[in-house]
């Protein structure tokens, strides 16, 4: 497509809205020209429809040429979202137009994982899941799309399949802290059949308040069932009761829950206080 200064903007800014736009400043006496030319359009068709060739004239287009400050030809600019992100001047070879190109292609897999955060947002937890399979075939050592993966597993009461999904993250991805929090409440609901029952934990609380280990099972039930405060309430004793048991546990365990908790920021807040009142 050849543009002019009145059809710029539905060719070129407009048009960079939805795909990359490949703006070639050319003229017919050049010579490197003939040889670029036919390059971009035979890609252009290649890549069906991924990016948009679009050819200035500058014999015939000068303002534009101005606009851009062309200084020699053929100079060519990559536009995205309306604006310049990339150029080069002269010829290349077609490896290296390739790789111009693919800088500019939208990654699938982060296309996916966007479709999957949109789907999450309406609610549509299947679509979502859908995305999420195809984000991570297109790309497995993406560490978002597997934990949002995973936190979706677990919110459809498929911890088994969840514990998996974080078993598979990269070690890089295992120590950040919202990781460590999601495998944390993982755990949890995996133990939960495991533990003795609230009310027995309850009771044996009642019996004996420095039963600490009655104390940590009940934190792991409310945090299997996103029971925040209840946990941090237990956590916190554990704190102020015997820092060194479960060598620190009940600490370690509330910072976990604050990453959990992240949505509701007023409770995080007052616990952080209270956990920072305790030890200081």
């Amino acid at each position: 497509m050849d543009t002019t200064i009145e059809t710029f903007q539905a060719d070129v800014i407009d048009a960079s809205m939805q795909v990359p736009v490949i703006l070639d400043f050319w003229a017919p006496w050049c010579g490197p020209c003939k040889s670029l030319g036919p390059m971009l359009e035979k890609l252009e068709q290649q890549y069906q429809g991924r990016f948009k060739l679009v050819k200035v004239n500058t014999d015939e287009q000068q303002q534009l040429a101005q606009h851009f400050r062309i200084r020699s030809i053929p100079t060519v600019f990559a536009i995205v979202g309306g604006r310049p992100v990339d150029q080069f001047q002269g010829a290349l070879p077609e490896s290296q137009l390739r790789e111009f190109i693919d800088r500019l292609m939208p990654n699938p897999a982060e296309i996916e994982l966007d479709a999957a955060m949109t789907a999450i947002e309406q609610g549509d937890r299947e679509t979502a899941a859908s995305h999420l399979k195809k984000s991570l075939a297109l790309d497995p050592s993406s560490d978002i799309a597997r934990m949002t993966y995973a936190q979706l597993l677990l919110d459809s009461d498929d911890a088994p399949a969840a514990h998996e999904q974080m078993q598979a993250l990269s070690a890089v991805g295992k120590i950040d802290p919202h990781a460590q929090a999601l495998a944390a409440r993982i755990q949890a609901v995996l133990e939960e059949n495991r533990l003795p029952p609230s009310p027995e934990l309850e009771a044996r609380i009642a019996a004996n308040p420095g039963d600490l280990q009655a104390r940590l099972d009940l934190a792991q039930h409310c945090i299997a069932h996103k029971a925040w405060e209840p946990a941090l309430e237990q956590l916190l004793e554990i704190v102020q009761r015997d820092r060194a048991f479960g060598e620190d546990i009940g600490r370690k365990t509330m910072i976990q829950v604050f990453e959990l908790a992240a949505s509701q920021p007023q409770l995080v807040s007052a616990w952080r206080r209270k956990l920072s009142s305790s030890l200081f």
